[in-house]
């Protein structure tokens, strides 16, 4: 591909983020990091969260789980791809449901 289309490409590149914290009681634990996972996995977009400079692939268990994000963490949500919209919202929501494991 010429030069001019790659730069033109990324022109319209668009991505979405979210600032969030996590409120589940053990953090992003395995359990967590596989609900997460199965929700990225559903779609196209590339997904990463970061904590304190460390990146991970959000479609990755192990990524996930070396970050190593306790209960409070500030997490940065990532989403970049046609289906931006809908993964960010739907992972948004899971990590502020506390992956569903606080009881009500």
């Amino acid at each position: 591909m010429p030069l001019v289309s790659l730069l033109i490409l990324d022109l319209f590149t668009t991505m979405r983020q979210a600032h969030l914290t996590l409120i589940n009681p053990l953090g992003l634990h395995a359990r967590a990091a596989a609900k997460l996972v199965g929700v990225a996995k559903s779609f196209g977009s590339d997904i990463s969260l970061e904590i304190n400079a460390k990146k991970a692939d959000g479609k990755s268990i192990m990524d996930l789980l070396m970050l190593g994000a306790p209960v409070g963490a500030e997490v940065t949500l990532s989403v970049a791809g046609t289906d931006e919209d809908q993964a960010c919202d739907a992972i948004s929501a899971l990590i502020l449901a506390g992956f569903h494991e606080i009881d009500v």
